[in-house]
């Protein structure tokens, strides 16, 4: 609590003397005692260990199952392939997250490495690793913080903390003042700097009195370091999906066994019977398949300037339904400009965009006064120096009033810098006969020295109706939110001090200035809003700031729905979680507040999004469903913390994210559905002739060729499938929702039924040609042959046809379009080819124990195959009619 104390109090509790600073000696103790003045980051993971993390998963326990089943009963090749299928899906996994756990090491690159110190009574550079508590820091303009200081000594100072509160002004330092609330902002601790932000102004002095990890930033990084490895729906949804088809697949082997016991068949060959419903049961392909999905996905964000680190969090995405955005540089430009300039009884908005206007007489004494009153720069689109003056010199160089040729013009001879007591900056200018004062500051203030004003051209006493008008102004301005700035001058025949340069003023006007929203923003906002996505701004900044631009943008209608960080903490955390949905603007919030936020939000069952740039925004990025940094002015802590990267800044790019995330979730369910279904017409198949005494239509490498050849071609393809044009017209989907609802379930039923049906039907047919039945005995191997080839070659191209049935759950393929997914046709193609040649090269024919089938029974083969894509169709115009009556 030191901003509670004074500095007497603070300097004895630290007993140190701060004419002479400590001693080395005593400096090397407290080092020794309080240690190194640097960020402490959690060992790394090794690649070994991050690789070994990607197998814990239920499914990929499944694959290995399989891949030793197979090997058991010496089909190496297949075994090889899965396990190929393991080490592929463990490797993308590695590469993605390996690149995301930087955000200490960038926290620690960003603490300073130098810093003026004064010890033994001498000030020297050191090394800012060095700092120990106690120590006496020296501040000037352009110098970084290097560690968290009480200020003692303060002459101008301003400090720019956008990256720890997020306000785009840099703040004003006091050294004497003291706040005895203890629940002070950071942005309001105007008695302390903190470490990493920046001199802009002035300059100080200070004693250290936080090192490492006890300063703010240090706090910020412990966030940082607790683990928050949730699982996403998806995640959550496959690992439930895996485990219920790895104790199907043993569920299945332990019934056909006591089906074997009982019907006193060879257990042998239930053994192999049962390795291949086992094998049947388990959809090899689908963690690849998925994987491969949402890398494919990821590579289509990063065309819409959304960069994802984590693969998961592309599906996150489409449950989104609260986006927390930071307010400057994200909502806003993040650069302080002037809407609205006065001259008296002439108020005048600023044209948003180009430049080369004309200003009165009035308006262009205005703003030569405050360039010429101003130290920033302003030249090709670079600027230097304090936002708000960049403000005024760029609305000069828009009105033809460039800096460099009125600095030149009118030569700078002297000068009463700014401070925060009386609030304004003067300086003394050549003038054509003589000198001139120009000043500029809080408008109040202004008045109080004023005794004329410039009324079109002609100077005039200034009246008490005059000051009203310019007063009543400025209120309005600070209504909308504006920051109000005034000017005068005064000119004099000799260069005068700078006592004598702040009285008997000429009033000009003022102007009123504010980080104004990004203009493509408010139509995001809107279409979030009717995708059922609540947007929610949090900032740093002063709560009517705020407001004004959530107004502004559509995120708030009243006051009513704004909160401060202050308000917050009055509130206990169930209080807070229980009105979290009345607020839509959350101000003066420090990074504990953002990390409240985001879990009351979470506590409801929302998945949340926390947009963010600054450091301060670092551990809400983590906490958050889904974090979000800024590329182009994020700080690489919030890029280390976040998921999701957008390389141009825009909370417009989000919503882009958010749709490519819905439909990317949408692919990969008819993936998942497609896959079940054909692995359920395997299952249906093989299950049925083990019951009814039939011989086995299927060996297991058939079964494992279809699964992961066959079926994973259009697996990948529907994962692929066009968007859905109307995605943003519906509501966020429910986390907690099932794979199989709205009729998903059904549809794999009745697909894998029916599949599985017609295979045993074609088997059936190939027994039939050579005079044998189903239920038959001592059928000859080359019958068998041929009816396995049969009922191989339906369960395939079944299966390839089915996939054009799975691109939409209610529209026809007519609808949708045969050809919009250009890549399903070439799979189905490559199936169809594929499968023919497994059947006609003769080393694989024998491999697989299939051989060439005659024309009449390629064309029996083929109308099969149809049937399941035709009575889906069918099934569809149904539900279009049910559809259609719901609606009436």
């Amino acid at each position: 609590m030191w901003f509670s104390k004074s500095k007497e109090d603070v300097l004895r509790e630290l007993d140190v003397n701060p004419d002479v600073g400590l001693s080395s000696e005593e400096a090397k103790t407290r080092l020794e005692k309080y240690g190194e003045n640097k960020l402490k980051g959690k060992p790394k993971k090794s690649i070994i260990s991050l690789f070994f993390a990607q197998l814990k998963d239920m499914l990929i326990y499944v694959l290995m199952g399989a891949a030793v089943i197979t090997a058991l009963i010496g089909e190496y090749v297949d075994a090889l392939i899965i396990l190929m299928v393991v080490v592929l899906n463990a490797a993308i996994g590695v590469i993605q997250e390996y690149k995301a756990e930087k955000a200490i090491e960038a926290l620690q690159k960003m603490t300073t490495p130098k810093a003026l110190i004064r010890r033994d009574g001498e000030v020297r550079e050191i090394n800012s690793e060095e700092i120990v508590p106690g120590d006496i820091i020296v501040i000037d303009a352009g110098r970084f913080i290097p560690a968290d200081i009480r200020l003692i000594e303060s002459a101008n100072l301003q400090i720019e903390e956008s990256a720890l509160t997020g306000e785009s002004v840099p703040s004003e330092k006091d050294a004497g003042d003291i706040h005895e609330d203890p629940k002070t902002p950071i942005g309001d601790k105007t008695n302390m700097a903190f470490m990493s932000t920046l001199a802009t102004y002035g300059r100080g002095e200070g004693v250290v009195v936080g090192t490492a990890m006890e300063t703010e930033i240090g706090k910020i990084a412990k966030i940082l370091d607790e683990d928050i490895e949730e699982m996403t729906p998806l995640q959550k949804r496959l690992e439930e999906l895996g485990k219920t088809l790895g104790y199907l697949a043993i569920g299945i082997c332990v019934l056909i066994f006591v089906i074997a016991l009982f019907q006193k068949r060879d257990l042998f060959e239930m053994f192999l019977t049962a390795i291949s419903l086992a094998v049947a049961a388990i959809p090899e392909g689908l963690p690849a398949i998925v994987a491969i999905v949402l890398a494919l996905g990821v590579t289509r964000m990063s065309k819409i300037n959304a960069i994802v680190k984590k693969l998961p969090a592309v599906e996150t995405l489409g449950s989104v339904n609260i986006i927390c955005s930071d307010k400057t540089g994200t909502l806003t430009q993040n650069k302080m400009t002037v809407v609205k300039f006065y001259t008296l009884d002439n108020l005048k908005e600023v044209p948003t965009e180009g430049k080369g206007f004309e200003a009165q007489k009035d308006e262009k004494e205005l703003m030569k006064s405050f360039v010429l009153c101003s130290d920033a720069t302003y030249e090709n689109g670079q600027s230097t120096g304090d936002p708000t003056e960049v403000a005024l010199v760029i609305l000069g160089d828009r009105y033809n009033l460039d800096r460099r040729t009125l600095h030149s013009e009118y030569k700078r001879v002297g000068e009463k810098p700014f401070d925060s007591d009386r609030k304004l900056m003067s300086t003394l200018n050549e003038e054509e006969h003589g000198y001139r004062v120009h000043t500029k500051g809080a408008i109040d203030n202004i008045l109080k020295i004023s005794k004329n004003a410039l009324v079109n051209g002609e100077i005039v006493p200034l009246t008490e109706e005059m000051k009203k008008k310019f007063l009543k102004v400025a209120e309005d301005m600070s209504d909308d939110a504006l920051r109000v700035l005034g000017a005068a001058y005064k000119d004099t025949t000799d260069i005068i001090e700078a006592d004598e340069m702040e009285k008997d003023l000429t009033v000009i006007g003022l102007v009123g200035m504010i980080d104004p929203p990004r203009l493509e923003v408010k139509d995001s906002i809107t279409e979030a809003k009717s995708a059922g996505i609540t947007p929610v701004m949090i900032t740093g900044d002063h709560k009517n700031t705020a407001v004004a631009i959530a107004k502004e943008l559509g995120i708030a209608a009243s006051l009513d729905q704004s909160i401060t960080g202050a308000e917050i903490d009055e509130l206990s955390d169930e209080e807070f979680s229980r009105k979290i949905n009345d607020y839509r603007v959350f101000a003066r919030v420090s990074p504990e507040h953002k990390v409240k936020i985001v879990k009351a939000y979470k506590a409801h069952g929302n998945i949340v999004s926390m947009t963010g740039d600054g450091v301060n925004d670092a551990p809400s990025l983590k906490n958050a469903d889904i974090g979000v940094a800024m590329g182009i002015t994020g700080t690489d802590v919030s890029k280390g913390a976040s998921d999701m990267i957008l390389t141009d800044d825009n909370f417009t790019t989000i919503v882009r994210a958010i749709e490519e995330g819905r439909n990317i979730y949408s692919n990969i369910k008819k993936s998942v559905i497609f896959l079940l279904s054909c692995n359920l017409g395997e299952i249906v198949s093989v299950f049925a002739s083990v019951l009814f005494f039939w011989p086995v239509p299927l060996l297991p490498t058939q079964l494992l060729w279809i699964n992961l050849i066959t079926d994973t071609l259009p697996a990948i393809a529907l994962g692929i499938d066009p968007g859905d044009k109307d995605v943003m017209k519906k509501k966020p989907r429910d986390p907690k929702e099932s794979f199989f609802a709205h009729g998903a379930g059904v549809r794999a039923v009745v697909g894998g039924v029916l599949i599985g049906t017609l295979t045993l039907a074609a088997f059936y047919f190939g027994l039939r040609e050579y005079g044998y039945s189903l239920g038959a005995q001592n059928i000859p191997e080359n019958v068998l042959t041929y009816a396995r080839t049969m009922a191989f070659v339906v369960l395939a191209t079944s299966q390839l046809f089915y996939s054009l049935t799975m691109r939409n759950p209610s529209k026809s393929i007519l609808q949708v379009g045969l050809l919009s997914n250009k890549y399903l046709v070439g799979a189905i193609i490559i199936g169809i080819i594929l499968q023919i040649g497994v059947i006609s090269v003769p080393f694989l024919a024998s491999a697989f124990k299939v051989q060439q089938l005659s024309l009449g029974d390629w064309d029996l083969v083929m109308i099969l195959s149809l049937i399941p894509l035709i009575v889906n169709e069918i099934i569809k115009i149904f539900m279009r009619m049910q559809e259609k009556k719901a609606n009436e």
